[in-house]
């Protein structure tokens, strides 16, 4: 049986990347599937190619930095699919199902790593990890597991427009234990784990799935 069978996800940052592979893996999996970006073609063709591929989604266009946009996500997972998953508004319906899986995704940088230039993001990144800590003891007893998975370099349009240069791409992949950085799908394999009944008792965890550059020194 597929890992999501009869889950509804919501998934954020669906529009490429991390939350657009892990939106299509969720699918492939069994789960009904509600995707927001603020880029409302690329949602379109997303939910055309789950569509295609037997799975079912349905799209919020929206910034997740406006509340509204999460409202609009738990009202379309009730009212088409009847269900679940970022905290505010996402919780009451994980207690009301008596359980659920919430999963924030942070990144190393400013866990294991400090970089010069990133402050800002590496400072509302490490937040996550507080607020997953925080949200899994006080969820804990009803039932809710809150993780953050911390990805290492990943082949996303964002880092593309970070490293800039095939040289920049040498730089970073060398910084990883692996020598290479990830690709989305591989990311959205841990994101599943954290998502399915396989990983029933882990929660409050900041899991890693950096390709070693934490603990790389060569």
């Amino acid at each position: 049986m597929p890992a999501l069978t009869n889950k509804v996800a919501i998934v954020t940052g669906a529009s490429s990347g991390i939350g657009r592979a892990a939106a299509k893996l969720f699918a492939a999996e069994g789960a009904k599937v509600v995707v927001a970006a603020r880029r409302r073609r690329e949602l379109d063709t997303l939910v055309g190619e789950i569509a295609r591929s037997g799975g079912e989604a349905i799209a919020c266009a929206g910034d997740v930095r406006d509340e509204a946009l999460h409202v609009c996500l738990v009202e379309t997972a009730l009212r088409d699919f009847s269900a679940f998953l970022a905290a505010k508004h996402q919780i009451p319906l994980m207690l009301d199902r008596r359980g659920g899986s919430l999963i924030f995704t942070s990144t190393f940088v400013g866990h294991t790593a400090g970089m010069p230039g990133v402050a800002s993001y590496a400072a509302s990144k490490a937040g996550l990890i507080g607020l997953t800590q925080a949200l899994a003891a006080e969820f804990g007893p009803k039932g809710i597991r809150v993780n953050a998975i911390l990805p290492g370099g990943t082949d996303t349009p964002m880092a593309q427009a970070m490293i800039g240069t095939p040289e920049g791409r040498h730089f970073v992949e060398g910084m990883h234990a692996l020598k290479r950085i990830a690709i989305p799908e591989e990311i959205a394999k841990s994101v599943l784990y954290l998502a399915s009944d396989a990983s029933s008792f882990t929660t409050g965890t900041a899991m890693l799935v950096d390709g070693g550059v934490s603990i790389n020194r060569t």
